[in-house]
């Protein structure tokens, strides 16, 4: 328990794999000496066998019975500071497994979908299985599991709480796709666009379109964007066009702008008597 008594905020433990009872109130009573939330994990392939036998298999409802089992097993033991985590790879069973959990529970349940694979592979899973999920109104913390870097672990997270709309903040990206009007090297500069713009904490939409046709106008919603054209593009705010710029420049105007995007916000939105402008 060396782990718990120096530097744990919460520990997870997965009480049908722990062993004895005698092993799971250990853990109990440190967690509860330094009232450190104990995460209760229940993944579909580590189900009990009569569970399995139960239900025929893995399932939903084995997924379920086989949390709350141990929730209560825990609570004889004299403990309630508990988080749920029930996982599966199989995205619909796991939106299905939460949909049970969640009216059955008052502890928060941390949301996820397990081994989902590969960033590419993993991002579309968690993508559809955390929507299905928290768009109920489920879940308290998640995670995205990837098998790469973790940081792709965050930013992918926080761009499915942005999306759905539960997180406010950060840099957004939107780009159109290729098609026969597009000019100019859209995918290299969007790619381009959505790292260097991810150094700068701001809370801003950016577009990146590939004409100049109807990229101003689809771009409206956006706080600012570029579109391009032959050689050439504009920088838009608000889908209002205020510059033309060779291609090569379209990327180091862009970043001038988010440079400065505080202050100038700032001096457009106020007079010199320090009054907003209507």
């Amino acid at each position: 328990m060396a782990q718990i008594r120096s530097a744990s905020i919460k520990i997870r433990i997965n009480p049908g794999n722990i062993g004895s009872r005698d092993r799971i109130q250990a853990v109990v009573d440190a967690a509860k000496e330094r009232q450190i939330p104990i995460r209760v994990g229940v993944n579909s392939g580590s189900l009990e066998k009569p569970i399995l036998n139960r239900y025929g298999g893995v399932t939903a409802e084995g997924i379920v019975e086989s949390a709350l089992d141990k929730v209560h097993l825990i609570e004889k033991l004299g403990y309630d500071n508990l988080v749920i985590s029930i996982k599966s790879s199989d995205v619909m069973m796991c939106v299905k497994a939460h949909t049970l959990l969640a009216p059955l529970t008052p502890y928060p349940i941390h949301v996820g979908i397990t081994e989902s694979g590969t960033v590419m592979s993993g991002n579309i899973k968690s993508a559809i299985g955390l929507a299905l999920i928290l768009n109920q109104g489920i879940g308290d913390t998640i995670r995205v599991s990837l098998t790469g870097d973790p940081v792709e672990e965050i930013k992918s997270a926080r761009l499915i709480l942005r999306t759905l709309g539960l997180r406010r903040g950060g840099v957004e990206i939107v780009s159109c796709p290729t098609c026969g009007r597009t000019e100019i090297d859209l995918i290299r500069l969007a790619n381009q666009v959505e790292t260097m713009a991810s150094a700068y904490d701001l809370d801003i939409k950016i577009a990146v379109m590939g004409c100049v046709v109807n990229g101003p106008g689809e771009a409206k919603e956006a706080d600012i964007g570029i579109a391009g054209g032959k050689g050439e593009g504009v920088l838009i705010k608000k889908g209002k066009i205020i510059k033309k710029l060779p291609e090569e420049a379209l990327l180091n105007a862009l970043r001038e702008e988010l440079i400065h995007w505080n202050c100038r916000e700032e001096i457009e939105g106020e007079d010199l008597h320090g009054k907003t402008v209507l």
